[in-house]
């Protein structure tokens, strides 16, 4: 017997939702503006279709559950399709989906001798932490829901973290990178992702080598960076602190970027006038396309600049001329050599992404691949588990040790996945993405033309 949430629906060429009898939910897709740009930017758009079940409330006056026998599993996630993350919240489940998809039209999940489907029930948390963890409470108090996939981003997953714990409900999480989220005693919530002090960390690395390589010291190097003021990129800050100090890099500026991640001129004015070497900036994919943005209309020329998010942002594309030479974290190549039986290698994966979501010709962010991965790593559990009792998911789950197209999955006993590194990219002049696997890959200093 498993329960399922009233969920919400978008078709391609109109948006619709159906929220619950109680009106719980208080989806408000009318009222933002970047969620209809969203929109327009993906014009193939069933994103909760094919995934998230409706269910019709006749009957039930009481709320928004209903049972369902038979072959469905059904998992909730709380996502952020409004609001500041909801660019990643759309990469993100597009990436459930589609494992899901793959999934169900391959034979399904085998546990106790009977193939099930899956399905996931979609909130929208309005990128807000209180809205997330209320959404989760509800999913799993009001509409049953057993298993979890995590939203987008740490600030959320910090929010609906608590409330898995508390109800013993195993949750697979996909976005949530910040080491915080592994030092709280977590027991049912598992990672697939690097945690987030190596995004930009790493980058210093192959700076501070290539500067050797060119005989010069790394302790002459000077860096500016700016920061959103969330715990992922507090703990990417950190990070970079480390690796600064073990070269004796100079930090010359260390700002905060403004809240709503709308302006970073005033850092931007600063780095012109101090002439740093390198630039560093985490702020999420909004703030990276502000950054990129505003780079290239302050016609910013530093030597070396990475920021992460770059590719769920799409800077190469609507930034080409600043955006060459930026150097991107990334979870996820397109050529490891990883591979499962059904996405098959990362190479596979990308292409058949790419036919069912044409949209995404221009690259597939690392979000897609790794929320598709959290999938594989569920199904993965409940197989070996052979059950569908919580506990027992939970401890095949901290059993974990697999390969998938994404990389391999291992988990600590925090949650976190230990099993593989962070990677690294390089945009170039035609908008394309170089990997970078050593300091002789990169094109150091950057050639900019404004």
């Amino acid at each position: 017997m498993v329960y399922v949430a009233l969920g919400i629906i978008f078709h391609s060429n109109d948006v619709s939702y159906l929220a619950s009898w109680s009106k719980l939910s208080k989806l408000r897709p009318s009222s933002n503006v970047q969620f209809w740009e969203e929109l327009r930017m993906y014009n193939k758009l069933p994103i909760a279709l094919g995934a998230a079940l409706a269910v019709g409330v006749a009957g039930f006056a009481g709320g928004a559950m209903a049972k369902v026998e038979g072959d469905t599993i059904v998992i909730g996630s709380s996502l952020s399709l409004t609001g500041k993350y909801s660019t990643n919240g759309f990469h993100t489940q597009k990436g459930y989906d589609f494992a899901v998809k793959r999934i169900n039209d391959t034979g399904g999940v085998k546990v106790g001798g009977k193939s099930y489907k899956m399905k996931i029930v979609y909130y929208d948390d309005e990128s807000t932490p209180s809205r997330a963890s209320q959404l989760t409470e509800r999913l799993v108090k009001q509409d049953g829901v057993e298993f979890m996939l995590g939203p987008y981003s740490t600030t959320m997953t910090k929010a609906v973290a608590p409330v898995t714990e508390k109800y013993g409900v195993p949750m697979v999480e996909a976005e949530g990178a910040s080491r915080s989220l592994f030092t709280q005693g977590y027991k049912y919530m598992f990672a697939v992702l690097s945690t987030s002090e190596y995004y930009l960390a790493p980058v210093l690395d192959l700076i501070a080598q290539r500067s050797k390589d060119d005989g010069k010291s790394p302790s002459d190097l000077r860096i500016g960076m700016a920061f959103e003021n969330d715990g992922f990129s507090l703990d990417v800050r950190a990070g970079v602190l480390d690796v600064a100090k073990k070269y004796n890099m100079k930090i010359v500026i260390d700002d905060k970027l403004p809240a709503d991640l709308s302006d970073m001129s005033a850092t931007l004015t600063k780095f012109k006038a101090l002439k740093p070497d390198i630039l560093l900036v985490s702020g999420h994919s909004k703030g990276a396309a502000t950054a990129a943005r505003q780079i290239e209309e302050m016609k910013i020329n530093a030597p070396a600049i990475a920021i992460t998010h770059c590719e769920a942002a799409k800077v190469h594309v609507k930034f080409p001329k600043s955006a060459n030479g930026i150097l991107c974290p990334t979870q996820w190549l397109t050529n490891l050599p990883n591979s499962e039986p059904l996405f098959g290698d990362a190479q596979r994966y990308d292409k058949e992404f790419k036919v069912a979501y044409p949209e995404y010709n221009t690259g597939i962010p690392y979000q897609t691949a790794q929320a598709s991965a959290a999938v594989l790593v569920f199904k993965d559990a409940f197989e070996r588990a052979n059950s569908f009792d919580q506990d027992k998911v939970r401890d095949a789950l901290s059993a974990t040790d697999m390969d998938t197209f994404y990389g391999s999955v291992r988990f600590s006993e925090a949650g976190n996945n230990i099993a593989k590194p962070m990677f690294y990219r390089q945009i170039q002049a035609d908008g394309s993405y170089k990997n970078i696997v050593s300091s002789k890959d990169m094109t150091m200093p950057r050639k900019v033309a404004y």
